[in-house]
């Protein structure tokens, strides 16, 4: 059962960095953006997530975009996503491997 869960965030995380911010050529996982994975009784998953500025007019393509790759992954029944601005964004939330790809390092 464990490997099992282990195995579902695995492809949640996988899922997750095909999802690229608009703005930034970075996907979202590596930027920082994802604050919370919750995979819950029933495979439900739960995504709590911010976005590198509130007023971004593609949020709700980006929440979308991050309902559906997730979606996809066999054995998932829902997704839930929620859209937090605290704490907010900043660039030390970025993965290494993404610091280096905007050349911040």
């Amino acid at each position: 059962m464990e490997n099992n869960f282990l195995q579902l965030e695995t492809e949640i995380v996988n899922a997750l960095k095909t999802v690229y911010d608009p703005e930034i050529p970075v996907n979202i996982f590596d930027l920082g953006l994802i604050y919370e994975i919750d995979v819950r009784e029933n495979n439900n998953v739960y995504i709590k997530m911010t976005l590198t500025a509130p007023n971004c007019p593609l949020a709700d393509d980006v929440v979308r975009d991050v309902k559906d790759a997730i979606g996809r992954i066999p054995g998932v029944s829902s997704v839930e996503v929620e859209l937090t601005w605290n704490p907010p964004w900043n660039k030390d939330m970025m993965s290494e491997e993404a610091m280096l790809e905007l050349g911040l390092l």
